[in-house]
């Protein structure tokens, strides 16, 4: 009787506690429990934003280089993140960049977070009152769960059955081939190092590769726009295709009859061409001498420099016509002519040669200034005489011209003027 009493009235405490916690909307989390870190008055709180909490719970442990420094307050759920909110000590310096992950004590122990400076970043400012650690900077390590899962998985349903098969395959396939597989290593490492030698090459194909996409993307509405116009010339070469085949059937008769001609012809121009070839070697031979000779064609008589010994506007030139037979023939290098033999009682026939009357062209006068102190020279080259006059001796004037005897010096001739 007294033990269904006492049962009773535990029942009812029970009960009573419970209602409590019902009505006051209190939770277990709420309540202080023993064994957490101290904080003190000069804590401050952070935010940090999970992807997966797990089942962590308030009052977990936060720590740094392994040594508990916080708890874990509060923990709230927004749309697919986790809002935890952590008390940390005002003695404890973080930066403003650090990071936050979610361990595990131990196999089976409980869950905390670990805050930690970043390794892949320099650190930043300081870490203080409100401040947010994001999505980007959190993390968690793997479950037992998932590993046990994983290798479930693996064992159950994955290939670990199948790796005697395959080795059985593997040792049926290289059975007897070892030096076919030797070879084929053999030029697996030499094509891998024929790659590596090339990578440059490789590299500067890639790249240029890159930068031919790039023009095609910027040319794209080109390029669409001549795809437009494609089928329009497609069209054109279809219907002319009557027209492209007879010009190809007609170059290809053009190019027989040039090969025939060609081969008909191929001894003939040899022969030309070998012909030629002592022409040019003796044209080779005359070199700059050909083209003055042209040169001198154009003035001839009178080299082209001439103008630079004779100074003056006009120039007196005495020509002596000589008929003289011997003197002719001297000229043409045949020598003295033979002399016609006397025949008695014929006498020569005289010839009688026609007067042929010289006209005569006044040559006008230049009179040059004469200048002081400077007497005009009187003798000529050559020991020549002339008239002493003022002017030169080839200034075109009938009195500045030397005399028949002094012309007769310069200019010696076997016969009559």
């Amino acid at each position: 009787m007294t033990y269904a009493v006492r049962s009773r009235s535990r029942r009812g405490s029970a009960v009573v506690v419970l209602a409590c916690l019902a009505l006051g909307g209190c939770s277990a989390y709420d309540l202080p429990l023993p064994g957490g870190a101290g904080t003190g008055d000069d804590s401050y709180t952070v935010t940090a934003e999970f992807a997966d909490v797990l089942d962590l719970v308030p009052q977990s442990s936060v720590k740094v280089n392994q040594v508990t420094v916080g708890t874990v307050e509060d923990i709230q759920v927004t749309g697919w993140t986790a809002t935890v909110r952590l008390r940390l000590p005002g003695t404890v310096v973080l930066p403003d960049n650090a990071t936050a992950e979610l361990k595990q004590t131990s196999l089976l122990g409980e869950k905390y977070v670990a805050i930690a400076a970043p390794t892949d970043v320099p650190s930043q400012g300081r870490l203080g009152q409100g401040d947010r650690i994001p999505l980007s900077r959190t993390s968690r390590n793997p479950e037992v769960e998932e590993v046990l899962g994983a290798m479930s998985l693996l064992l159950n349903g994955g290939g670990v059955a199948q790796l005697k098969t395959i080795e059985a395959e593997l040792n049926n396939a290289l059975r007897g081939r070892t030096g076919d597989v030797k070879d084929l290593v053999t030029q697996l490492n030499t094509f891998v190092g024929g790659l590596d030698a090339q990578k440059g090459e490789i590299v500067r194909a890639i790249d240029s590769i890159d930068r031919l996409s790039s023009t095609l993307a910027k040319n794209q509405a080109k390029i669409a726009a001549a795809l437009d116009e494609l089928p329009k010339g497609l069209t054109i070469l279809a219907d002319q295709r009557r027209q492209l085949t007879a010009m190809l059937t007609a170059l290809r008769d053009l190019g027989e009859v040039g090969t025939r001609v060609i081969r008909g012809s191929r001894a003939d121009l040899e022969a030309n061409l070998r012909a030629v070839s002592p022409i040019l070697r003796q044209l080779n031979k005359a070199g700059d001498d050909l083209p003055k000779s042209y040169q001198l064609l154009l003035t001839y008589p009178f080299p082209n420099n001439a103008q630079n010994t004779i100074k003056g506007d006009f120039t007196n030139l005495w020509a002596t016509l000589d008929t003289n037979l011997d003197t002719i023939a001297g000229n043409l290098g045949v020598g003295r002519l033979p002399a016609l033999p006397d025949i008695p009682g014929a006498p020569l026939p005289s010839v009688p040669l026609p007067s042929v009357p010289v006209p005569s062209v006044p040559l006008p006068s230049v009179t040059v200034p004469s200048v002081p102190g400077v007497p005009l020279p009187t003798t000529l080259p050559g020991g020549l005489v002339g008239s002493s006059r003022s002017g030169s001796a080839g200034d075109g004037s009938a009195d500045g011209s030397a005399d028949a005897a002094s012309w007769s010096t310069l200019f010696p001739t076997g016969g009559s003027r």
